[in-house]
């Protein structure tokens, strides 16, 4: 259709995008008003569409215009126009939702509390001062509180409450900054708190809720928090007592707990700062940022708050609730979880009651319901960007492009769903190019935590209206994942294809897919376990996709693990198995009579034998259990306490050095895969530490050996780009040597950034590789 410039036509823009919840149309009415434009704009099940009347000079200036006129958090993936022939619309206005179908449109994270509505919940002249629920287009609550698309609030957990007449009038306002704002409300018509005893007895309400959730606080008593995505449990963090108190109710006896400071200024006092750091926390997701505390007599952060660790899981007020009891307390609080180790967070009153009890001395709760938990994000700085570990609020369901494929609309009965490995799972959904990706839900090893890994695998597939066709599921036949899969298939009808997908290749495939590569890369996956194809425990591994799935180019010597999964638990059964194999499954003398294991001498002789037999001793490559044998060999940790803690404290002996011992892996290129041969480091290893040599010095020697070997296998493939995955690449001194000596030797290294580097992320693994068994693409990345 071609027109004049001078002659009035019509419009026809579809968005794609994060264009709902997020001021998009507002933004619409303000640009095509003040360009003089009539027609309307209305949310749609994949994203927004409009109708704009005008001369086509106008009409092109507003195209022109739209991408540089977005609210903070809109983005368009996808801006499809045509011209239609006038309507002879009179005035612009925003009409009602559409429902074009099933939906698509991108759904937004919960957005932390902006500035504007930070300024009126702290102006005593503003009707919503002190109000704990303040919202507006641009923060607040968005995933956790929705129920269906497209995101309008009788499909939201607001639908209940009953906008006053002000609230109203702000709602219907498009030069309001509350237009269409969902959880918009205010004392008189919305949500309020209460606080209550452990037994549900209604203590006090609103304010005085609020104070007296304080008061507890300062008297040392752990109070329980419903925030945004479900219950915090909260201490002071400087009270010794009270975090031992809360470690010993909440069964967590060493692992590190999170802490909230009031402001970044408090934060400066006890711990240091990157300005990347503090970009993270001030950002809009409001992430735990993982920073360097400071140590000292004067910080005002109990030692038992993160003991022995040299880092601070720390984060600001997300919400206006979080703000006000922070501002009253005036000091840093631990703001952990609230569950028992091991289970999903509570996100609802009567079950906090009930699942709390025992844990938490008093209850501040609010009205709002949660629709699903969503627990804080965990990031950290390393090699000078942000990684995401754990990937949650302000971050899911964020989508991640697979790239170009068929438009969402025409592949939505291809859908492709990833149910997630056992550990840290989360859950993705393809629909088109996008994979969403669900928030952490954690280990699937109690009944509790299988119960949400199956209504988040509902929840996702049906908050887009899809069936998925085919289902990516780890190879292991015993995962909970693995089994919830099979259920899903049994349900539906037509029944979907479970496509098996090896546990490292989908790691390499999701770091791939958060760094847009295509055509080659080497993998390098180094985490604790995985299933692999010859029925071993693999996890030390240079991983090659190809077009038909990967070839395995190189891996660590297999050794026995005496009594399998129990290893990663006590570190010091992976030591043994090492040394089964150096002294070729003779004991040695020197473990007749030490006690350095903390095994007795017949403990010792009974796992020696189960390696000779091969009884409950299985075959492993694992990077993960290699780290642990070292922390056991040179003396670091016998027991974890939580996952990881041996090979994180041989990190920190590492960190101390600035004079590495030197050590070489063997790397042995007579057969296919490559076998690296570790007999050698290890035995060097073990002898200079029984030789007395400096532990930090051996600790810096073997990450910066492993940095070596990586560089080793990628000019030995000829591969230029180098991705490094699984959960070992979580270890800051690692990835760290690693990426200087790719770089030094002109290769290009690849870490996860948007998604986690361990399991947290093989879900999106497991959408690529089936995506890829199903269109017969090259690397689906």
């Amino acid at each position: 259709m071609h027109v004049a410039p001078s002659a009035i036509a019509r419009l026809r823009v579809e968005f794609r995008g994060t264009v709902q919840g997020v001021g998009f149309r507002p933004c619409i009415y303000r640009l095509a008003t003040e360009l003089g434009l009539a027609g309307w704009v209305a949310n749609t099940d994949h994203g927004a569409v409009a109708e704009i009347e005008g001369p086509t000079a106008s009409l092109d200036a507003f195209l022109a215009r739209v991408p540089t006129s977005l609210p903070p958090r809109a983005s368009i993936q996808g801006m499809e126009s045509c011209l239609l022939d006038p309507a002879g619309f009179q005035r612009f206005e925003i009409a009602p939702s559409l429902a074009t179908g099933a939906p698509v449109a991108h759904m937004l994270p919960d957005i932390a509390t902006c500035d504007d509505c930070l300024r009126e919940m702290n102006d005593p002249d503003d009707r919503r001062f002190r109000y704990p629920f303040i919202n507006c287009t641009n923060c607040g609550p968005r995933y956790s509180i929705i129920s269906a698309l497209p995101y309008d609030r009788p499909l939201t957990s607001m639908s209940e409450f009953q906008m006053c007449a002000a609230c109203r009038t702000e709602y219907d306002d498009p030069n309001d900054r509350r237009f269409h704002a969902q959880p918009n409300a205010c004392a008189e018509c919305g949500p309020g708190l209460e606080l209550w005893s452990p037994d549900g007895t209604v203590l006090a309400s609103h304010d005085p809720a609020l104070m007296g959730a304080v008061d507890a606080i300062r008297q040392g008593q752990i109070v329980a928090v419903k925030g945004l995505g479900g219950f915090h449990l909260i201490v002071d963090a400087s009270n010794l007592s009270a975090v031992a108190r809360l470690r010993t109710r909440k069964r967590r006896e060493e692992k590190p707990l999170a802490v909230m400071a009031p402001t970044i200024d408090a934060v400066r006092v006890f711990a240091t700062l990157t300005a990347a750091e503090e970009r993270a926390l001030h950002s809009p997701e409001r992430p735990i940022v993982l920073v360097e505390g400071r140590a000292g007599i004067n910080t005002p952060i109990a030692p038992n708050v993160a003991p022995g660790n040299p880092y601070l899981g720390v984060m600001l007020p997300y919400t206006p609730l979080h703000h006000l009891l922070l501002a009253e307390l005036q000091r840093t609080v631990v703001a952990t979880s609230a569950n028992l180790s091991d289970e999903p967070i509570c996100i609802d009153e009567r079950e906090a009651l009930a699942r709390l009890r025992g844990i938490a001395d008093v209850f501040l709760v609010h009205n709002r319901p949660i629709l699903r938990h969503v627990d804080d994000s965990i990031v950290r700085c390393i090699v000078g960007q942000l990684q995401v570990l754990r990937r949650a609020r302000g971050f899911a369901p964020a989508p991640i492009s697979l790239g170009s494929t068929s438009s969402p609309a025409a592949d939505r009965t291809e859908s492709v769903l990833g149910v997630g490995p056992h550990m840290k799972n989360t859950v993705a959904l393809r629909i088109g190019s996008d994979v969403f990706l669900s928030q952490h839900i954690g280990d699937l090893d109690t009944d509790a935590a299988r119960r949400t890994h199956h209504r988040v695998c509902a929840d996702l597939p049906a908050l887009y209206a899809v069936s998925p066709r085919y289902i990516g599921v780890d190879l292991h036949p015993d995962y909970a994942s693995t089994s919830e899969a099979m259920a899903i298939a049994r349900s539906q009808s037509p029944e979907p294809t479970l496509i098996p997908v090896q546990h490292h290749y989908a790691h390499v495939l999701s770091c791939m897919a958060d760094n847009g590569l295509d055509g080659s890369a080497l993998g390098v996956v180094w985490d604790g376990t995985g299933l692999g194809t010859d029925g071993t425990i693999w996890g030390g591994e240079f991983l090659l996709p190809t077009n038909r799935g990967f070839v395995r180019v190189a891996h660590l010597l297999p050794w026995r693990l005496p009594g399998g999964d129990h290893a990663a638990t006590e570190p010091r059964r992976a030591a043994l198995g090492l040394l089964h194999h150096l002294h070729t499954g003779e004991l040695p003398a020197a473990l007749h009579t030490t006690s350095e294991f903390g095994w007795t001498e017949q403990d010792i002789a009974v796992l020696w034998r189960m390696m000779d037999r091969g009884v409950n001793a299985p075959w492993t490559s694992s990077m993960g259990r290699m780290f642990d044998a070292i922390a056991a060999l040179c003396g670091v940790r016998m027991v974890n306490r939580y996952e990881g803690q041996a090979a994180m404290e041989l990190e920190w002996r590492g960190a101390r050095s600035s004079t590495p011992r030197r050590y070489r892996l063997e790397l042995r290129t007579d057969r296919t895969p490559l076998l690296i041969d570790w007999a050698g480091t290890v035995d060097r290893i073990y002898s200079d530490y029984r030789d007395g040599v400096d532990l930090s010095d051996i600790a810096l020697g073997w990450h910066h050996a492993l940095a070596d070997l990586v560089v080793d296998v990628a000019q030995w493939t000829g591969e230029k780009k180098i991705v490094l995955t699984g959960g070992c690449f979580q270890n800051r001194l690692l990835t760290t040597a690693t990426m200087v000596r790719l770089a030094a030797v002109g290769l290009q290294g690849y870490i996860h950034q948007r998604i986690p580097p361990n399991d947290g992320g093989v879900s999106l693994g497991q959408v690529a590789a089936a995506t890829a068994v199903v269109t017969r693409t090259p690397n689906p990345a």
